[in-house]
């Protein structure tokens, strides 16, 4: 077989059935690699997402690695677990405004208590409701890359006031600040961070404790900037207002916790299930990226790079 597809959900496999024609042998699993249990690689190439834990045994059998993301913080990793180099792929960016739109979507949602809205729904009651509007609020993007960026703009269109931590001050449009002045200063807090060994554990317990009581934080990027015990007991004392995560720390681990509650569950996802039952929390499974558009540019880029690694044993967006 020439592709193994882990992690795919179903409509990234029907898409990516119709662009990858009869010439490719492919198949396809909704499960990571520890879920499916595959004690060797069925195929040639893998492809996987965030969440699967490749083992590494699996170097010497596969031919190259593909994960269907624009984040490859994992296969970094996964490179310094083996002893012969291995062809690593990943995608360009295919999920700028997907993963931007859903970051905004989320402290919208927090700003005005749709949880505890639709909770409260059943009775039709409105204690406790009232929410606060956009307009006028400060928002720290930690972060300014291409998500990052674009977050900065929705939010400036909506009339925020946005202000950016980054140690790259590329792009002209935002207004950089310290992180400690910025957290003090922000309504709310995005983090956009790609992951590295510095910025691991960034938000720390005694750094969020330095923002307003009742400060937003939201995080699209890696659930290792912060970490999720942390969250729960800054919301319980009453130093974050809310919290909306589509990202988690130990994702791999979490996933599978979450997927099957018979098993035994990792300390990071009891905390999950803890702030799930609070009304101040939002919980996306790792999807900012998974709308129409996004998916269909993912799914084509991904063909490209299964065909160009057939021809060149390579891949164009790759590890070097």
């Amino acid at each position: 077989m020439d592709v193994f597809f882990y992690e795919a959900f179903a409509e990234e496999e029907k898409i990516l059935r119709e662009m990858m024609g009869n010439t490719i042998t492919c198949d396809y699993t909704p499960q990571t690699i520890q879920e499916a249990g595959h004690v060797s690689p069925p195929a040639s190439i893998i492809s996987i997402r965030t969440q699967s834990v490749i083992p590494s045994a699996w170097a010497g059998k596969m031919e190259g690695l593909l994960s269907r993301t624009t984040g490859y913080d994992h296969l970094a990793a996964y490179l310094t677990t083996i002893p012969n180099a291995l062809p690593c792929g990943y995608l360009a960016e295919y999920a700028t405004r997907a993963v931007a739109e859903q970051a905004i979507m989320m402290m919208m949602a927090l700003f005005r208590k749709l949880p505890r809205q639709m909770q409260q729904f059943p009775d039709f009651t409105r204690d406790n409701l009232t929410g606060v509007e956009c307009a006028g609020k400060n928002v720290l993007v930690v972060g300014i890359g291409r998500i990052g960026s674009e977050i900065a703009s929705i939010a400036r269109a909506i009339g925020m006031n946005v202000k950016g931590v980054d140690l790259v001050e590329r792009y002209i449009s935002t207004s950089y600040i310290d992180k400690i002045e910025g957290i003090r200063w922000a309504d709310v807090v995005i983090c956009a961070m790609n992951l590295t060994k510095e910025n691991t554990e960034y938000f720390t317990y005694d750094l969020l404790c330095q923002g307003k009581k009742g400060v937003i934080f939201i995080n699209i990027a890696r659930g290792e900037h912060a970490r999720t015990a942390d969250l729960l007991r800054l919301l319980q004392e009453g130093h974050l207002g809310a919290v909306g995560l589509d990202v988690f720390e130990n994702e791999p681990a979490v996933a599978v916790s979450l997927r099957n509650p018979a098993n035994p569950q990792t300390p990071e996802a009891a905390v999950i299930r803890k702030m799930l039952r609070r009304p101040d929390v939002i919980c996306t499974p790792h999807n900012a990226f998974n709308t129409a558009e996004a998916v269909a540019r993912k799914a084509r880029f991904t063909v490209e790079q299964i065909q160009y690694f057939l021809k060149h044993k390579d891949f164009t967006t790759k590890l070097v």
